[in-house]
């Protein structure tokens, strides 16, 4: 009876060590790399574990995207994004979207404007096709450490004002107002507003700019907070009316297929257009601007 005590209490104290760690239980290489992250915070250490799982075929899925959040504490952004590349093939169906979104965190950190956007459309035709989201109309996230539902129609949005962004940082002001005016007209939002606001300073269109920024100021968009409207008034502050226009870039040869309108895209996709999603008959009427 004593040896059974003993180890009912052992038992005990070892659930409790897993789940007071959150450590998964076993001794394969992916439960040793968790206990070096979590336990002992030793990135280095959970790193080679990592890999000793992926090869073993200990959890790969679970073991590549732990890698991956563990390296880009180290700054091994590089090594993270070459990793995604090489074993997402061994990574089911289910596992790649969160690859992708974990690329996309991966090529901001290491400033690959091009590769964003490349994955941001490659995202966008997904959608388009209807396998976002595994088939499923809304996914579970979470915004502000809470579990929220996001629809289709704002991951179209979301996807929309990240490309927006993009070519910002490529100084191609003409494609981001493109594809700022699209999120808003699907899912509008202040912050998104700013940005297309930004975009259109940058073209010397001031008298549109101020428009969209005294939508913000007036809280007429969602998300209207303290910290868009303090953008929209330092926006406002920094229009010259009198201010030449600036030098422009064109729209890139590389660009038309997304920026110069969704024709090009519904023709080439023509055989799925039973599988087309409601909101991009909302974008339709675009078409002649947008193609993915």
């Amino acid at each position: 009876m004593e040896g059974s005590s003993q180890k009912s209490l052992w038992k005990k104290e070892k659930d409790f060590y897993h789940v007071t760690h959150k450590v998964p239980c076993g001794d394969g290489p992916y439960v040793k790399a968790k206990q070096a992250q979590l336990v002992q915070k030793d990135l280095e250490g959970a790193i080679v574990w990592f890999w000793k799982a992926i090869n073993a075929g200990d959890r790969v899925e679970s073991a590549l995207k732990d890698m991956v959040v563990v390296m880009k504490q180290p700054h091994r952004s590089e090594e993270a994004i070459e990793a995604i590349n090489s074993f997402r093939p061994r990574c089911s169906k289910q596992a790649q979207e969160s690859l992708d979104n974990l690329l996309l965190d991966l090529y901001k950190k290491c400033g690959k404007v091009d590769e964003e956007i490349a994955l941001l459309k490659k995202k966008l035709r997904l959608i388009y096709q209807g396998e976002t989201f595994n088939g499923k109309p809304t996914k579970k996230a979470r915004s502000h450490g809470k579990k929220v539902q996001v629809s289709i129609k704002q991951e179209t949005s979301r996807l929309l004002g990240n490309l927006g962004w993009a070519y910002m940082q490529k100084t191609n002001y003409m494609a981001g107002e493109v594809v700022y005016k699209k999120a808003q007209m699907i899912d509008p939002d202040a912050n998104k507003a700013c940005n297309l606001a930004l975009c259109l300073i940058k073209q010397a269109r001031y008298n549109e700019a101020r428009t969209v920024l005294e939508d913000v100021l007036q809280a007429r968009l969602p998300g209207s907070d303290t910290k868009s409207r303090n953008q929209a008034e330092e926006l406002l502050l920094d229009l010259q009316p009198l201010q030449p226009p600036p030098f422009l870039p064109g729209l890139d040869l590389d660009d038309e297929d997304f920026v110069d309108g969704l024709e090009r895209w519904m023709n080439e996709w023509a055989p799925l257009r039973s599988k087309r999603l409601p909101i991009f008959e909302e974008i339709s009427p675009f078409r002649d601007q947008l193609a993915c």
